[in-house]
């Protein structure tokens, strides 16, 4: 895993906008690229000149969908008996498969939505969609939607956060960094999809009454 964080954050530094849209794919299908080493280095790099930071949110954007709508496909074609069957593999057990399909089941495109504000949650999540034949349409909106308020997110904390000491960092050093400092993002995340729940549960609640 050092090595290969050395190699993909190369790929910012020295691919650009090409190099954080195929990492951006990888993250957000079953390859594990932490996105901390994505896009707040390449926002920092864009206060210094080198990028522009909106193309950087657009970039990531870009890949994050991707890689979505590319797991979604999969899974749709594929079908769930042969994701559970090899899902293994790729370190998507079935129990893992079950939770993310009893999100989308209750949450439904809110749960797509947040569910590329969440770690773990956000890799699996296109697998079930595709599986239960969600509408693509919809899928892609909210995967958009959900992709660039975390792309935005982050690019914000790269430009607050990273220093030129940091970014000179053994890439493993910098994501430690940046995962240590970036706990008010996730109590953030956390919030909105507590209060999201809430609400969910109390239209349910209401609509279960109503009949």
């Amino acid at each position: 895993m050092h090595d290969l964080l050395q190699i993909w954050f190369g790929w910012v530094q020295q691919w650009g906008y090409l190099g954080i849209i195929l990492l951006m794919a990888m993250e957000s299908s079953i390859i594990p690229v932490p996105s901390e080493i994505v896009i707040p280095p390449a926002a920092f790099l864009a206060s210094q000149g080198r990028f522009n930071v909106w193309a950087v949110i657009a970039a990531g954007t870009f890949g994050s969908w991707l890689g979505a709508a590319l797991s979604y496909w999969v899974s749709f074609w594929l079908g769930r008996i042969v994701i559970v069957k090899w899902g293994r593999l790729f370190f998507v057990s079935e129990a893992k498969l079950e939770r993310a399909e009893h999100w989308l089941h209750r949450y439904e495109a809110g749960g797509i939505f947040f569910a590329r504000l969440l770690p773990v949650i956000r890799h699996l999540i296109s697998i079930p969609a595709g599986i239960i034949r969600m509408n693509f349409g919809t899928f892609s909106v909210v995967t958009i939607a959900g992709s660039a308020l975390w792309c935005g997110v982050l690019a914000w904390f790269g430009q607050t956060a990273i220093t030129p000491d940091m970014l000179s960092q053994d890439p493993a050093a910098l994501a430690a960094a940046l995962k240590s400092k970036s706990h008010i993002i996730v109590g953030a995340v956390v919030v909105l999809c507590i209060l999201y729940f809430v609400v969910m549960r109390a239209t349910a609640r209401t609509s279960d009454e109503a009949r």
